[in-house]
């Protein structure tokens, strides 16, 4: 990479949505040059895109089309397998860069906060879908698909994946990029019950239409709902004729159209289930959660015109052998990095990041989940990304930046005998998972350790 005054580098740490929009917006501007250096722990790109679209989602993917595109301009490079905290620190990337922008996403799940949550066969729902998924530091987990009952705290759009992956037939899940693993764990599944709970009503579900529209063309299983829990309580039918919202208007009908059934008699069926709250997990015999306890909740007005879940004094248990937590998302702190522990997020102003007094930390922004929280969809991360680029760009033009004095970080790397992974090696990679999953009439067959991936590319 050149050296030069006039140029204007930047490290990104995070390969998903958020670093390349980050990085395509730096990248596209014609009055500086802007060179652009992506670093991700994993050897492979595009964060949960990969890791985190559920498999039979496809097309979803195809979005990884408009990242190899900023990829290709002049002035991109990717990192791969290259650790911040481990291989780089703060002070490394100041020295080689006037910007380091971090965009690593919400990394662990929200707990429950409740007894048992910690018993054997209750995961979170983040552990599944990077199980099932193929990420490597997943893919050794094991998950007790032996039982017929499956309860996913949650409904939003991963507490949907979830369940839909639970119910699918092995044959559907054959013509994904499922984990190989993984297909054939599922494969031996037992369960033939599955009840997604939400502790609000229907129309405050955060899942969208499409998600819970698929719930019902499903092959061979049934979406169900109880028309007491799906017909909206004063308040919310208040709220939705003073703003009207399509989108929730359109969700209520499908989710209406579930009652009794969507496919009465089929081998599966996923309850979606409102106005509950777990409380307690309890364990079986054998130490494992065997049921749930949840209370009966009501909705209220609560501040800012909000809608709140109250609980009531009615209880009722479910048998349940396997749980899947999905009440939210929230960042790791990074070293040297002020974060915010109550919120799951790097203290930042507009994706500048600040000191919790509000003091500017010159030279590092943040963009993605990691500034704002887990929201939205992969597009949301645009404006997100390109409003944190802007601000790079405006203090490059106010002189606000680190001062870079030291070479290519390359050499710093390779002193230090980290096995990077370039963007070159990544489509490669991509290529050779292609080519093994044509023979299986799959889009993919993933690599699933580190260390094959590695191996293959000759970086060990």
């Amino acid at each position: 990479m050149g050296q030069t005054d006039s140029t204007v580098r930047v490290a990104i740490v995070g390969a998903g949505p958020a670093g390349f929009y980050a990085a395509e917006h730096l990248l596209k501007q014609s009055d500086i040059t802007v060179e652009v250096d992506l670093f991700d722990r994993l050897p492979t790109p595009h964060g949960l895109v990969r890791a985190g679209v559920a498999p039979d989602h496809e097309k979803i993917k195809n979005v990884t089309r408009v990242f190899d595109k900023t990829a290709a301009r002049d002035g991109f490079r990717f990192f791969g397998n290259v650790e911040f905290g481990r291989d780089l620190a703060l002070a490394d990337l100041a020295r080689h860069y006037h910007f380091v922008c971090f965009c690593t996403g919400a990394q662990v799940d929200r707990s429950l906060g409740i007894p048992g949550e910690d018993l054997p066969r209750s995961h979170s729902a983040t552990e599944f879908v990077a199980w099932y998924n193929g990420h490597p530091d997943f893919r050794d987990l094991t998950f007790d698909l032996s039982q017929e009952r499956v309860a996913v705290i949650g409904v939003g759009n991963v507490a949907v994946d979830v369940a839909r992956i639970l119910c699918r037939t092995v044959d559907e899940l054959r013509r994904t990029d499922i984990a190989d693993y993984a297909l054939d764990a599922l494969a031996e599944s037992r369960v033939r019950e599955v009840m997604m709970v939400g502790r609000r009503g229907p129309a405050q579900a955060a899942f969208t239409l499409p998600e819970i529209k698929e719930m019902g063309e499903l092959e061979t299983a049934s979406a169900r709902t109880l028309a007491e829990e799906v017909t909206l309580d004063p308040h919310s039918a208040a709220a939705l004729e003073a703003n009207p919202d399509r989108a929730t208007t359109s969700i209520l009908d499908v989710l209406q159209s579930y009652v009794g059934g969507s496919r009465p008699g089929a081998e599966r069926e996923c309850q979606i289930r409102f106005l509950l709250s777990p409380v307690e997990l309890i364990p079986g015999d054998d130490g494992g959660v065997s049921s749930i306890k949840l209370v009966r909740n009501r909705l209220e007005p609560g501040r800012g015109g909000r809608i709140s879940a109250v609980p009531t004094d009615e209880f009722q248990s479910w048998p349940a052998g396997l749980v899947f937590r999905s009440v939210g998302y929230m960042g790791v702190a990074l070293p040297d990095v002020p974060f915010r522990d109550d919120w799951g997020v790097i203290h930042n102003d507009k994706g500048r990041v600040v000191l919790p007094d509000g003091a500017r930390v010159d030279g590092v922004y943040a963009a993605g989940w990691i500034k704002r929280g887990p929201s939205g969809v992969i597009g949301t991360n645009k404006p997100d990304a390109v409003e944190t680029a802007e601000c790079m760009l405006e203090d490059w033009r106010s002189g606000i930046h680190f001062h870079p004095a030291a070479g290519d970080i390359r050499s710093l790397l390779d002193e230090r005998r980290v096995p990077w992974i370039s963007y070159a090696d990544w489509l490669r990679l991509d290529e050779m998972e292609r080519e093994r999953g044509l023979s299986q009439g799959r889009p993919r067959l993933k690599f699933t350790r580190t260390a094959e991936m590695l191996a293959v590319l000759g970086r060990t």
